[in-house]
């Protein structure tokens, strides 16, 4: 039974998920997707790398509904939601996790 080597990765089509994103993308910025990046799922996730939306500065934000269930386990517990908590996404996952 052959098996793909770890440096054979290259050589692996695009995902198809991968490939509604980058035409996504393509779309939305106006700019040509070359083919040679189709066909090799390294070349496409480098491509999408260079071309997708800058970060915001939400995006560290905590979902409404991470928001929602640390409200709901907060008044199950009768504890306060530390602020901070409220501004990065992983501390409100840590808190969630330390208080379930």
């Amino acid at each position: 039974m052959a098996t793909l080597a770890t440096n054979d990765y290259h050589h692996l089509p695009a995902s198809e998920k991968q490939l509604r994103y980058a035409r996504s993308i393509a779309t939305r910025a106006a700019i040509d997707l070359p083919r040679d990046v189709l066909e090799d799922r390294r070349a496409l996730s480098a491509w999408i790398d260079r071309h997708k939306r800058p970060a915001s500065r939400f995006d560290a934000y905590p979902s409404s509904k991470q928001v929602a269930f640390a409200e709901r386990i907060a008044r199950i517990k009768r504890r306060d939601i530390p602020r901070e908590c409220f501004r990065d996404k992983s501390l409100m996952s840590r808190w969630i996790d330390s208080n379930k």
